[in-house]
This record gives C-alpha cells, structure tokens and sequence, in this order.
C-alpha cells in the first residue's frame, strides 16, 4: 500500500496538536482529475507532434502506449533555473503491477486506469523551491506562511483556546517498531514548525540555502508563484515532465530501482519509522539539498523522493476513472471542479506528486512516477513542498536565431 503523507487534523492529535494535518498519502484512494479541459473560451491549439518513445510488450500489456513529443521549438531565452517541458501525447497512471513493489497494497489504486492525456509546452524549474528563494520572496513582501499564523477559533470551533498556536506537522520517529495501522505514531503537530523552523522552534535552515523549502501549504506555494510571475503545475503537466518522453517506465529514471546497484532518489531505507531508522543508503538521512541525483531527460532533478510537490489539481478519488470513461485524448486536463477524498470526504484536498525522503518499499512507494499523494490545503510538513511551471506565452520574449 502507501502512506507517505499521513496528514493529522488537529482535532486528533491532542492538545498540542490542534491544526492543520500530516501530509497523507496513506493509501492513495482515487483516481484523480474530473473533467477534461478544452481551454474554456479560448480552447489551445493541437501541438505539433513527432515521433514517439518505445514501449516494452510488458508496458503495452499494462496500458501504456508511446509517448509522442510535440516538435514545437522551445523559446529563447529561457527563464533563469527553467527548463523547457515540450509537451505532447502520453499515457498517465500507474498499474497494478507496481502493487508487488510495496509492502502494504494500495500503492496504484487511484492512479488507475492508465488514460490518454495531451499538454502543451511549458516551463517548469529544474529544482524545487529552496529556501533561499522562499527567503527572498519573504523578504520582498512580508508574506507569512500559514504555519506561522495563530489559528482562530473560527477555523477550529472545538479547539480550547489554549491550544490555538501557530505550528505545523513534524515526522516524529519511534522508539521502537510500531504497526502501520495509524500513523498519527509517527506524525506530531509541532507548535513554532514553519518554513525557518522545519523541525520546531529548535530547529533553523542556517546552512541549508539549497534545500527544498518545506511547511508550506496550497495557498503559500500559489502565493510564491504568483509573486515570481508563474504558477503551480498541473498533476498532468507534473507527470509527463516527469516521465521525460519515456513510456511506463515504473521509475522516473527507468526500470530498476538500483541500476548499477546505486540508488537513484533521496528515499527512506531502513526500518521505518523508527529513530535512525533510515541507514541512508543512497547517501542522505532525511532531507537532502537540491539536485544531489542525476536528472531527467528533460533536465530536471528529483522528480522522485526528497519532498512532495504540490500540484494545482483538486483531488478526487474518481477522477482517473472519469477521464477514461470520456474516451480519447485528455487535452490539458486541469484537475476536477471539486475535491473528495472518500477517506475524509470533509477535506479539501489537492493532488501532491513525486514521493518524499519518507517514502519505503514497507510502507509507501510512491516515488513509483505514475502514483500519487494528496494534501489538504491548509496542511504542510517536513517532508512537502514545491516547484514552478511558466506558460511559453509568459516567456520573455524571444530572440531571432
């Protein structure tokens, strides 16, 4: 199964865990975005399209068709950190297959059936979002992130009054093995945990300008966006980045976990959830500074573990399934109209992707490329955060050859 990102009301996590969630992943339920988009009034022309990427017979079995790359020019110049995503056709999802990849079933279950979809091209950062970019942005306009902000009593009726204090969701490994039936064992709501502060008020990011920013939510990562004139990727758009051209290849860098007996992502190994549980093998213990793997073939870095990534996308645990019963090709989905997530139907959700320095073969492999995580919107943590997409007709503008 999979629960990278158990996310804790803070109704349940005790007096001091009076907030926002822990990031879930437990077990993915759904099938993701509601209804295919025609670009409203203005609908996106067809791309160009070229050759496409071969599929294994096994990958064709499973659903998996070529991927076909639009054969537009990227713009020029490129946006500073920005790598040029070309578009095109290509199959999204995972299959059952990858179930056999992870302890605990679940893994793939709403990332099914495989379906058809089109994007267009854009950029996207080659990077997540590091704390020295956040840091800039904090610094150019005061902005406050959820988690530093006291809660209300509006947004938590029940909550004593005592407990209202501005916080968020830390990781909390155990003292000894625990089953994986609750993850609220392992996840804690830390009060003084923020972006500077990822592990609680003890902690800071001195030294650490290059690691990904983490204890942001929905609405601050919207908000960083929009201050550095881009905006958050569509899962759709995420997805086909990440895939690179290739075709149901079960990792972002191919087929194998271990190629060459190396890994290949900052993910969790060892027993987890335990205190030094994570050997880092693949030379990280926890969170790791930016591009420490080699990238992707579209250039980019750690499409697969170290933090999640949100995405625009509502999350719905029927959405794969309703674009595959429209039929055809997908163009530009943007996600349903609605969020709901049959486990907390309450919720208001959005689509995480990529997996995080949590995730395990024993409990989560959601590193697996076509899987998928959810995040309600007003939750952050240690292990979430984020990176930017650029329409091309929001590049600057182009110089002649």
């Amino acid at each position: 199964m999979s629960a990278p990102d158990p996310r804790l009301r803070p109704s349940l996590l005790g007096s001091p865990a009076i907030r926002l969630l822990v990031c879930l992943i437990v077990s993915a339920i759904a099938v993701v975005v509601a209804s295919m988009y025609d670009g409203g009034s203005s609908p996106r022309q067809t791309p160009e399209i070229s050759a496409s990427s071969p599929v294994s017979e096994e990958d064709a079995r499973a659903g998996f068709a070529p991927t076909i790359l639009n054969t537009t020019a990227a713009p020029s110049p490129a946006p500073e950190g920005m790598v040029w995503i070309p578009g095109g056709e290509f199959s999204m999802g995972s299959d059952s297959e990858s179930e056999s990849l992870c302890g605990m079933p679940g893994t793939t279950r709403d990332a099914q059936p495989i379906h058809r979809v089109s994007v267009d091209g854009f950029w996207m950062d080659s990077t997540e979002v590091t704390n020295e970019q956040f840091a800039r942005f904090v610094e150019a306009t005061g902005y406050i992130t959820v988690a530093e902000q006291k809660p209300t009593q509006a947004e938590f009726p029940t909550a004593p009054p005592e407990n209202l204090i501005a916080g968020s969701t830390v990781f909390t490994p155990t003292e000894t093995p625990v089953p994986f039936d609750n993850y609220f064992q392992w996840w804690n709501y830390v009060p003084g945990a923020d972006w500077r502060h990822p592990s609680g008020p003890d902690s800071n990011i001195a030294g650490r300008e290059k690691y990904p920013v983490v204890q942001v939510v929905y609405e601050d990562t919207a908000a960083y966006a929009k201050w550095a004139g881009k905006r958050l990727p569509t899962e759709a758009e995420w997805e086909f980045a990440a895939r690179g051209g290739t075709a149901g290849d079960t990792y972002v860098w191919g087929q194998e976990l271990k190629p060459g007996g190396k890994f290949q992502a900052n993910i969790y190994q060892g027993e987890f959830p335990l205190v030094n549980g994570d050997t880092g093998e693949d030379g990280f213990r926890g969170i790791a500074p930016v591009a420490q793997f080699g990238k992707n073939p579209f250039g980019l870095y750690d499409m697969a573990g170290n933090v999640w990534e949100w995405t625009s996308d509502w999350y719905r645990a029927d959405y794969y399934q309703t674009l595959s019963e429209q039929g055809g090709v997908a163009r530009n989905p943007q996600g349903p109209d609605t969020p709901y997530d049959p486990a907390e139907p309450t919720e208001k959700k959005r689509v995480h992707r990529g997996g995080s320095f949590l995730c395990t073969d024993k409990y989560c492999t959601r590193y697996i490329v076509g899987t998928r995580g959810k995040g309600e919107v007003r939750t952050g943590s240690n292990h979430v955060g984020f990176r930017c997409v650029k329409d091309r007709s929001d590049s600057p503008a182009e110089t002649s050859p």
